[in-house]
C-alpha cells in the first residue's frame, strides 16, 4: 500500500531516538506528521529539520491528547513513547510504577481508543506499536515493570486485529533489541557518554533509522498484507538465557 493512501500520522516519543527517526522517515514519504513529546527544544529542532508539526505535551495529558485527536484525523498512529526506571520493581517508588504504566501502556490505550474508531469508519488505517524484546523474553538485569508494560502492549497489538476484523485497519508491533540510541543513559541514570561507552561503543548495533525503515516497510506493504510482528535485534545479540546462582552460606 503506498504511503500516498495515508495522509496524516501521529508519532509519540518523537523528540529523539526511534521516535524522531520514524518522524523523519514518514516526512520523507510525504505524510503530514504530527510529532508529540515533552522535550520542546529537540522537538522544535526536529520540526525545523523535517517539516513535521510539533506538539509539546505529555502523552499522559489526556485532555490535551484528546483535543489533538479531535482536531486532526489521523490515518497512522505510532505509539513510541516509553520510559524505564533503573533498578528492580521491589525497589521502585509508587510514583515510578504509576509513571511507567501511564506512559508505556495507559497512554497508548487511550490513543488507540481515540484514533481507531475513525480508522474503522474509513476502512483504512495503521497502528504501529514500538515495544521491545522485553515484551517477549525475560532476562536478568531488567525491570519487571518494564517487561510487564511491554508485554501488555504485545497483547494489545494482537487483540486489536480482532477488534478491527473485517476492516482494513492494520496493526504492527515492532520489538527492538539493543539499538544505538540514548535510552541507556535515561534508564541507568548515567551520563550519556558513560552509557554510550558501556552499551553502544564497540558493538555492532541497529540504528534508530533501521527501526524507522521497518515501520515504513510495514506501512508500504500491499493493503492485503499485515506485517503483524517484527523482532529486530543485532546480529550478535540473542534473547533469553538461563542464570543459575549458588546460594550463599547461611
Amino acid at each position: 500500500m503506498p504511503f500516498s493512501d495515508y495522509k496524516t500520522a501521529l508519532v509519540t516519543g518523537a523528540s529523539s531516538g526511534i521516535g524522531a527517526a520514524i518522524v523523519e522517515r514518514f516526512c520523507l514519504a510525504g505524510l503530514e506528521v504530527h510529532a508529540l513529546a515533552r522535550s520542546a527544544g529537540p522537538l522544535h529542532d526536529l520540526a525545523k529539520r523535517t517539516g513535521c508539526i510539533p506538539h509539546v505535551m505529555d502523552v499522559c495529558d489526556l485532555p490535551a491528547v484528546t483535543r489533538l485527536t479531535q482536531e486532526v484525523e489521523f490515518h497512522i498512529l505510532v505509539n513510541c513513547a516509553g520510559i524505564n526506571f533503573p533498578g528492580s520493581l521491589v525497589d521502585a517508588r509508587p510514583e515510578e510504577v504509576d509513571a511507567e504504566i501511564g506512559v508505556n501502556l495507559q497512554a497508548a490505550l487511550h490513543l488507540v481508543r481515540l484514533t481507531m474508531p475513525g480508522m474503522l469508519a474509513r476502512d483504512s488505517g495503521h497502528i504501529i506499536n514500538i515495544t521491545s524484546i522485553a515484551a517477549i523474553y525475560n532476562f536478568v538485569g531488567s525491570n519487571a515493570l518494564y517487561h510487564t508494560t511491554k508485554a501488555a502492549m504485545h497483547m494489545l497489538s494482537r487483540q486489536l486485529r480482532n477488534d478491527a476484523i473485517g476492516k482494513r485497519v492494520r496493526v504492527t508491533e515492532i520489538c527492538p533489541g539493543r539499538v544505538a540510541t540514548d535510552i541507556f543513559a535515561h534508564v541507568n541514570g548515567t551520563d550519556p557518554a558513560v552509557a554510550r561507552a558501556q552499551f553502544i561503543d564497540g558493538f555492532e548495533l541497529p540504528q534508530a533509522t533501521d527501526i524507522a525503515d521497518a515501520a515504513a516497510y510495514a506501512v508500504s506493504a500491499p493493503i492485503a498484507v499485515n506485517i503483524s510482528h517484527l523482532e529486530i535485534m543485532p546480529t550478535l545479540q540473542v534473547p533469553g538465557g538461563l542464570t543459575t546462582i549458588k546460594p550463599e552460606p547461611r
